[in-house]
Order: structure tokens, then sequence, then C-alpha cells
């Protein structure tokens, strides 16, 4: 009987066979032992061997393993989960996600929004250094998780340096039309709460004079801003 090539099998049926593979492979690494530990994530597999499970749909293996990360919150017997993780393994399958779908953005919204959200300041730290390290690979799409980084930074961390860093990050790199304004000039506000009122100030000049700014009440809001910052830099 003649074999048919692979590439003549209906894309349902491989994407069956592969989510088949995927849930061996999930239930290997996810098989409960006696007693539930949160922190037993396993280490990731390798990108090639995914990428040859996924079998052309890597998009739908990243949301599998975006999942399975997920499911190690919710065994049962365990409370507050999230901060008995070992986060370097969860940067690690986050990571991972992103490669086998680099426009996705849910790795990042978990690391910022969920991950980056526990009661431990080192874990919280760590994730937001995570989704500045995965921003620039694509900034105008990433932005969010990093603006939100930057927020929590500073309000959560109380490390002002850290969020006008990721702020300054947003200014530089993020700069297409998809991208609020708010998170564009998040930084000169940070540089002002940073006391470096010079700094602030040359940034908003910059922006009035370079007629980015046509919206009438955004113009105002900026220049009221700056005259407040001017106050502030006065010496008293």
């Amino acid at each position: 009987m003649p074999v048919r090539p692979l590439s003549t099998v209906p894309k349902p049926v491989l994407l069956l066979l592969m989510l088949g593979l995927c849930a061996q492979l999930l239930w290997h690494f996810s098989h409960p032992p006696e007693r539930p530990d949160a922190a037993n994530l396993p280490p990731t597999p390798s990108l090639p061997a995914l990428q040859v499970l996924s079998l052309g749909e890597p998009i739908a293996l990243s949301k599998l393993l975006l999942l399975y990360v997920q499911s190690f919150d919710d065994q049962p017997g365990l409370q507050a989960a999230y901060h008995q993780l070992d986060f370097k393994r969860v940067q690690n399958w986050l990571a991972l996600s992103l490669q086998l779908d680099p426009l996705g953005r849910y790795p990042l919204y978990l690391a910022s929004h969920v991950y980056g959200e526990t009661g431990d300041p080192v874990k919280r730290r760590q994730m937001y250094d995570f989704v500045y390290r995965q921003f620039f690979a694509d900034p105008n799409r990433r932005w969010e998780a990093l603006a939100n980084a930057a927020i929590m930074a500073r309000h959560r961390l109380d490390d002002l340096p850290l969020a006008e860093q990721y702020a300054q990050a947003l200014r530089e790199r993020a700069t297409g039309a998809i991208v609020p304004d708010w998170a564009k000039q998040m930084d000169i506000f940070m540089l002002a709460d940073l006391q470096e009122y010079d700094q602030a100030l040359a940034l908003l000049d910059g922006l009035l004079h370079s007629g980015q700014i046509t919206d009438a009440a955004k113009l105002r809001f900026l220049q009221e801003r700056r005259a407040e910052i001017a106050g502030w830099a006065q010496p008293h």
C-alpha cells in the first residue's frame, strides 16, 4: 500500500495528532508527586524538540505550554502557590512560549500582571526584569506589559529609579502610533519624581516644540505640567 506524504494529511488531523503528543509530554511533566508541591515546575524542554512536536502549529503549542504553567497554581492542597514557584523556571517557560509565538502577548501579561503581583518583592523584581528584557524584541507590541511593570515598580516596590529605567525604554523604543501618549510620556514624570527637573523640562520642551501634540487638551495638560515642574525646579 502506498504511503501518503505528511503534507497530504488535513491540518485538523495534524492538529489532533499534535495535541495528543502534547498531552503525553505534558502528562509526563505534570504527573503529580505524592505530596503536591508548587515549586516542582520542571525545566523546559528544548525548543527544537517542541518545534518538531508542534507539527507546524507553534501558536497552539505555545498556548498549551501556558496552560501547563498556570496549572501549577491550581493543584489540590496548595495555597498561595504563586510565591512558592521557582520564578527562574517560570521565566524560562514564558520565554519558550514567546519563542513559539513571538506575536503572543499573554506570556508577558502573566509575567507583569499575575506573577509580578506576588507578595515577594524579590520575585516581583525578577518578573519585571523579565518583561523589560523581552520588551526590546518587539517594543511596539510589548509596551503594555512594560508600562505596567513601571507602574508596579514605582508603587509596589517603591523603586523609582527602576520605574524610570522602564519608562525611559518605553519613551525611546515604543514609538509606534499604536502606543498611547501616556506610555511614551511616563518617563518625563518619573524624572520629575526623581527631582531630575532639568531632564524632565528638556524632554517636555522637546515634545511641546516637536509638533507631535495636536490635541488642544493634551497640549494644555503638558503646558500645565511644565509650569508645575519648572516651579519645583526653582530654588527655595
